[in-house]
């Protein structure tokens, strides 16, 4: 048993955090922010780093503040050294656009006890003033070795990447690299500052050989290369785009992404897709889903 296995414990959640709506967060979107966030992934679509339209995972800019809020209403304050972003899942209704201004809230729907930790499920909406639907999210929220005992409500969807697809070549391969100022450059774009991403000794205090790029920056490179590769490099016919966070990146890494088509129905095609350092899984369990 490793000293982390052994520090596992269990925990109590508090049921009377779940299904209750944060407070709202607004968010006025401007080209600029746009073409920033667009820079700060390497993002190679014209539109986004023109400011025309924001690039799928820029839809976590404007939540970032609500997302978490639900969090803090179900697990106890003291385990939180222990959390990790464990998955996210975009559902889009329509890109974000300059002059957007949107309204987010976010709730925690369950939480799924494993033995090897705790996933607490959040469903975050991102609506304009009017009320219209842009996109919902759905993120897990990972607590290490913590036993809440039980599991209650409703998880996230499925995103299972299928491995019989493994026994034909992907449709594409796309090689990226991430730049030694990466995390320098996604904190301010993202609204990100969390000094994990930015201090090497920070990092290195918590364990890791230094400063880790955000998970949410490697999800940004998956998914140009998804758009790049299968959608024409067009944001707009986007519905869906998930993934599994399995390995920690660094700066300096070389990356690839393949992508395989699974079906299509409805006028909608579907694509799973995992992102590769050497021979390590970095992101897994990748799913897009694009208007044909």
């Amino acid at each position: 048993m490793t000293a982390e296995a052994a520090a596992a414990r269990l925990v109590e959640f508090d049921d009377s955090g779940l299904e209750t709506w944060c407070d709202e967060e607004r968010f006025e979107v401007t080209p600029e922010r746009i073409a920033e966030y667009a820079a700060a992934t390497n993002d190679p679509i014209e539109a986004h780093r023109t400011g025309q339209a924001a690039a799928p995972v820029f839809a976590i800019v404007p939540v970032f503040e609500a997302m978490m809020m639900p969090v803090i209403d179900v697990a106890p304050i003291d385990i939180f050294g222990r959390v990790v972003h464990g998955e996210q899942d975009f559902h889009f209704h329509r890109a974000i656009l300059p002059g957007d201004r949107l309204v987010s809230r976010a709730k925690a729907t369950g939480y799924t006890s494993r033995s090897n930790g705790t996933a607490i499920t959040i469903l975050v909406e991102c609506r304009t003033e009017e009320g219209e639907l842009v996109n919902e999210q759905y993120l897990t929220a990972f607590f290490r070795n913590i036993d809440a005992g039980k599991t209650v409500g409703t998880p996230a969807p499925a995103h299972k990447f299928d491995e019989s697809l493994r026994v034909r070549d992907p449709v594409a391969v796309v090689a990226q690299h991430v730049d030694l100022d990466q995390t320098y450059r996604y904190a301010p774009a993202s609204g990100d500052p969390v000094p994990l991403h930015l201090d090497e000794q920070v990092a290195k205090d918590a364990g890791l050989p230094g400063i880790i790029a955000h998970g949410l920056c490697t999800m940004a490179f998956a998914s140009w290369a998804v758009l790049t590769e299968v959608a024409g490099s067009d944001v707009y016919r986007l519905r869906r785009c998930a993934v599994r966070f399995a390995k920690m990146v660094f700066p300096g890494d070389d990356l690839e992404t393949r992508i395989w088509q699974v079906g299509s129905e409805n006028g909608v095609s579907t694509y799973a897709f995992e992102t590769m350092r050497g021979d390590d899984v970095v992101l897994s369990d990748g799913l897009a889903e694009i208007e044909d």
